[in-house]
């Protein structure tokens, strides 16, 4: 069988989980308040999007979405509260992009199979991470980082806000495709990493566009490539990784909400419907624009089929690199 078909019957698994026949309807959904878990601490960038979605569906559906924080391991903790949620479409799950594609490869032992405990519903968000140095750094674009990382002996060292975090697998990734050698510091989260960077005691990261943004402005960072096949609005002198050398390389984080597997379909459809509409809205677009976000809004099909492609990306670079959740 073909990549392409196993790609396919990957996607019918995933779309099978939640088209299971069920009596909810979507013309009486939803008839009581609707929980939306999000698996990290209040204020971040996951909470804030389940909230601005949450107050937009309270509106558009006529009942309350309510964001309720259940914080802890990478957020696979308040994952399993939703994988082990009545599967009636009350209680849904504002995801990152480790607990559907990546925390399985990272952590020894997990409560649920992200493959088959949730049925995708849209994804909401997703921004190219974007890899910067200290400005005092004699490295002014991607191919001198490169040169330099070779030259110093026993490499450059980089920060991340964790082991197995986005920014630690942008740089496995990027390490992977140009075969230079960086040193992995792990910080407990990206405002450390980034004021180590700035500090001079590492040479930079990779990360997103929220957390390095304003210090890129400041002058405290300087960018040298964006993990994107476009350049970003907000930063339009900085190159894409492709045209600063390093083709077909891609690597974001992304947002989406799922509910829990066998959800029925008619629900899944008239979330993800609500979804699109909302982040279409003008304020939404303007709030999140601002920090390098790309809102997205597609279709459980489209969102179920990126998931595999991101699950099999993430599943090569954490094997090949030896990371394990800390």
């Amino acid at each position: 069988m073909s990549c392409s078909k196993f790609a396919g019957a990957g996607v019918a698994v995933l779309l099978a989980l939640s088209t299971i026949a069920s009596p909810a309807s979507a013309q009486t959904y939803p008839t009581k308040p609707v929980k939306i878990v999000a698996p990290f601490a209040p204020g971040g960038l996951v909470d804030v999007l389940a909230r601005s979605v949450g107050d937009k569906l309270t509106k558009s559906m006529g009942q309350p979405f309510v964001i309720e924080n259940r914080p802890g391991a990478g957020g696979n903790i308040g994952a399993d509260v939703v994988a082990r949620a009545e599967a009636d479409g009350y209680t849904l799950l504002m995801s990152s992009a480790g607990i559907l594609a990546i925390n399985q490869f990272l952590y020894a032992e997990m409560s649920f199979n992200p493959a088959t405990a949730f049925a995708p519903v849209s994804m909401v968000a997703e921004m190219p991470m974007i890899l910067v140095v200290r400005t005092q750094l004699p490295a002014q674009t991607v191919a001198q980082f490169i040169d330099l990382a070779n030259k110093q002996a026993g490499g450059l060292f980089y920060g991340s806000p964790g082991n197995g975090t986005t920014g630690h697998l942008g740089m496995e990734l990027f390490m992977q495709a140009t075969g230079v050698k960086l040193q992995h510091v792990p910080y407990k989260s990206a405002a450390e990493a980034v004021s180590a960077a700035i500090a001079g005691q590492t040479a930079g990261m990779f990360d997103n566009p929220p957390t390095v943004m304003a210090q890129i402005k400041a002058g405290n960072l300087r960018a040298l490539g964006v993990a994107a096949s476009q350049r970003l609005p907000q930063l339009p002198d900085v190159p894409t990784m492709a045209e600063a050398g390093v083709p077909n390389f891609e690597a974001s984080s992304w947002f989406g909400l799922a509910a829990p597997a066998k959800t029925p379909p008619a629900v899944i459809d008239r979330l993800a419907e609500e979804v699109a509409k909302a982040l279409q809205e003008r304020d939404l677009q303007q709030r999140f624009s601002e920090s390098g976000a790309r809102l997205v809004g597609n279709t459980p099909s489209q969102f179920a089929g990126y998931i595999l492609a991101e699950r099999a990306k993430w599943e090569r670079i954490v094997k090949a690199a030896g990371i394990k959740a800390q």
